[in-house]
C-alpha cells in the first residue's frame, strides 16, 4: 500500500549523499598564517581603495573558470611576478571563479564538476578549490571569485579578497543577503539587459542588515544576522547588445550611483558585453578606461580581465586527455603575453596621473 506522505517530498530527488562540512574541510586544508596575512592585507589594500586612500587600480585577471588546477597554478606564477613590476600603480587580484552560472545547461564549473565528465564529486571540487586558494594566497596573491552557492562561502571565503555577484544574480535576495554577511568588498554587475536598476537596488540592499538562513561551520542550520557590507561597489558589464565602459554610460552611472547616495565607485568588466564578447577586444576596454583615468576620471577604481595561458577556448571532449592545456573551456580569454603587455601598458600610462 502506498504511503500519501511519501509522495509529498523529495518526489523529484534521486539521491543525497552527506558532504564533509567547512569545519571537517578546514581540518583537513587548514588555513596557514601566511595565507591569511595575504588575505588580510590584500582585503585592506581593495578598501583603501575604494575609500580613496590608495590611488591604485586594482585589477580582477584571470581565466574565466577554473578547470585545471597545474595550469591554474603556473598562471598564478605569472601574475605573482608581474605583479612586482607594475604595484605602483596597479593591484592585480587572481581570478579565480569555481562556480559557473547557466542560462540553460552547461559545465556547472570545478567545485560541483571537478572531473568534467557530469559525475558530479562536489567534495572533491570543493577540495581541490581550496587547495588552490591556499597556494594562490600562500605565494602572496590576492585572489577574486563569484560567490554564487549560498553556502559555499562557509569552506572557502576566509581565502578570498575580492567577490562578485554576477549578473545573473544580482537581482536576487539571496546573494544580497548573503553579500551583505561576506567579510571581503563585493562587486555587483549590471544585468544581463545592460541596465543599472538592478544593481543599484542591490547595492542599497546589501549595505545594510539582513537576516538570513544558513549553515554554521559545523554545518547546522541557523539564522545569520549581518550587519550590511560597507565596501560593495557597481561592476559594468555591458549587455542587451551595448557597451557601457565609454565615458558617457561611466558619467550615467556615476548620476545614479549619486541619486541613489552611494559612492561613485564603479569596476568595469572589459569582457562580456562591454567586449561585444570578443576576447580580443578587451585591452580596447581597458585602454580606454585608462585614458578616463588620465583625462581625469575618479570614478573608475577597478577593471576586470579574462585571461588565460593561452587565448581563446574549447569545447569540452569526450577524451579528456585532449583537452589543450591552458586554454579555457568556457568564454574565450586573451593570452599571457597579451596580458602581460597590456597591465605593462596600463601600468606607464597611470604613472602619469595624480589620483
Amino acid at each position: 500500500m502506498v504511503n500519501i506522505q511519501d509522495q509529498l517530498q523529495n518526489v523529484n530527488v534521486l539521491s543525497s549523499d552527506l558532504l564533509a562540512t567547512p569545519e571537517e574541510i578546514k581540518r583537513r586544508l587548514p588555513l596557514t598564517q601566511r595565507a591569511a596575512n595575504t588575505v588580510f592585507k590584500s582585503r585592506q589594500v581593495v578598501r583603501s581603495i575604494l575609500e580613496r586612500g590608495d590611488p591604485r587600480l586594482f585589477v580582477i585577471v584571470g581565466p574565466c573558470s577554473i578547470h585545471d588546477v597545474v595550469a591554474a597554478r603556473e598562471y598564478a606564477n605569472r601574475l605573482k611576478d608581474l605583479s612586482a613590476r607594475i604595484d605602483s600603480t596597479i593591484f592585480p587580484i587572481m581570478r579565480v571563479y569555481f562556480e559557473k552560472p547557466r542560462t540553460t545547461v552547461g559545465w556547472k564549473g570545478l567545485i560541483n564538476d571537478p572531473d568534467l565528465d557530469d559525475s558530479f564529486h562536489i567534495e572533491k571540487g570543493i577540495l581541490l578549490a581550496r587547495e588552490l586558494l591556499l597556494y594562490i594566497a600562500e605565494l602572496g596573491l590576492p585572489a577574486g571569485t563569484e560567490a554564487l552557492d549560498p553556502i559555499m562561502p562557509q569552506y572557502l571565503s576566509e581565502l578570498i579578497t575580492w567577490t562578485a555577484i554576477g549578473a545573473r544574480t544580482t537581482e536576487s535576495q539571496t546573494h544580497r543577503e548573503m553579500a551583505s554577511g561576506l567579510s571581503s568588498p563585493v562587486g555587483f554587475k549590471n544585468g544581463t539587459d545592460g541596465s543599472l536598476a538592478a544593481s543599484i537596488n542591490a547595492l542599497q540592499s546589501v549595505r545594510r542588515p539582513h537576516h538570513f538562513l544558513g549553515i554554521t561551520q559545523q554545518g547546522q542550520s541557523a539564522v545569520f544576522r549581518t550587519r550590511g557590507n560597507s565596501h560593495a561597489h557597481l561592476v559594468l558589464r555591458g549587455g542587451g547588445g551595448r557597451s557601457n565602459y565609454d565615458a558617457v554610460s561611466i558619467a550615467v552611472a556615476e548620476r545614479e550611483l549619486n541619486t541613489a547616495q552611494l559612492p561613485a565607485n564603479i569596476v568595469v568588466d572589459c569582457s562580456h558585453g562591454n567586449s561585444n564578447k570578443d576576447a580580443g577586444l578587451q585591452p580596447l576596454v581597458a585602454e580606454n578606461c585608462a585614458t578616463q583615468i588620465s583625462d581625469g576620471n575618479r570614478s573608475i577604481v577597478g577593471l576586470m580581465l579574462e585571461s588565460h595561458l593561452r587565448g581563446g577556448h574549447q569545447p569540452i571532449p569526450k577524451d579528456l586527455s585532449t583537452l589543450e592545456y591552458g586554454v579555457s573551456i568556457t568564454d574565450p580569454c586573451i593570452d599571457w603575453e597579451t596580458t602581460e603587455r597590456l597591465l605593462l601598458k596600463l601600468h606607464q600610462v597611470l604613472q602619469t596621473v595624480q589620483r
